[in-house]
């Protein structure tokens, strides 16, 4: 059986899903160039839970949770298959972690995880679970979640953490959706790059001290979490690869990176 990487993936705007442009493209190619998986495991930066939980949904529904955009985006279903057994499989990798785990059999797929996977595996037939973040326990447990979850990529599970690289939606509206990242978006964008690249794990979590203006990137850190977690799911030693880059909005970073 294939092993799959980890993946992070920003998702942006709901509007992804419409709008053309290099992010689009980029996952729209990503699922033919990676190949079929058994099972996808999301971790979504739009599910914030108090400890760790998992859906186990027969049937995951598509949630639409946003407001004011097109009307277009609001029929737009992804009727995945939910994957159940993979995710009893994750429940038990974690609490043999010490991360005991909640099970959520009604939690259906957020745009966090349909918006990509309606780009990246656009036939919806392959089964999809969810894992929560809990932004209150910070990167290294989000560190540790992943770990504990990297043996399911040797069962043909592709993981992916889905989140944003950049993240002020305070500042989005001051922004055309193609203008250029202000300097304080791109010196954060290339600290994470370069210390992405560099293996240098300790930084990466101490960003909220190191990065430049990490603060005003993430006024809450939901966003760069499922990062953690895709990183934490890679083979220690195997250099990330920066896959993807580009901004949206100007303020929200759409890079994504692929974790072996």
């Amino acid at each position: 059986m294939d092993r799959f990487p980890a993946l992070f993936v920003s998702h942006g705007a709901p509007t992804l899903a419409l709008e053309p442009g290099s992010t689009r493209g980029f996952l729209a190619q990503l699922g033919t160039g990676l190949g079929r998986p058994k099972a996808i495991l999301v971790v979504s930066a739009h599910w914030e839970t108090a400890a760790p939980a998992i859906s186990t949904a027969l049937q995951p529904e598509t949630i639409h949770d946003f407001y004011g955009f097109p009307e277009a985006l609001y029929r737009m279903r992804y009727p995945a298959p939910g994957a159940p057994l993979l995710a009893q499989q994750a429940l038990q990798l974690l609490t043999e972690a010490g991360l005991a785990a909640a099970a959520v059999p009604d939690r259906g797929l957020d745009h966090g995880a349909w918006v990509p996977l309606l780009l990246m595996y656009p036939d919806a037939d392959i089964p999809v679970a969810q894992v929560a973040v809990q932004t209150q326990l910070g990167p290294a447990h989000h560190l540790r979640l992943g770990e504990a979850l990297r043996p399911l990529r040797d069962e043909g599970v592709l993981i992916i953490g889905s989140g944003s690289a950049t993240h002020n939606l305070s500042e989005f509206r001051n922004h055309r959706y193609d203008s250029p990242p202000p300097d304080w978006v791109s010196t954060f964008d290339d600290w994470l790059a370069e210390t992405i690249a560099a293996g240098r794990s300790a930084d990466l979590l101490d960003y909220r001290r190191l990065a430049p203006q990490a603060a005003r990137n993430h006024p809450t850190e939901e966003h760069l979490l499922p990062l953690f977690a895709a990183y934490g799911a890679g083979t220690p030693g195997v250099s990330p690869q920066h896959i993807h880059s580009g901004y949206t909005y100007g303020v929200i970073g759409m890079d994504a990176w692929r974790f072996d």
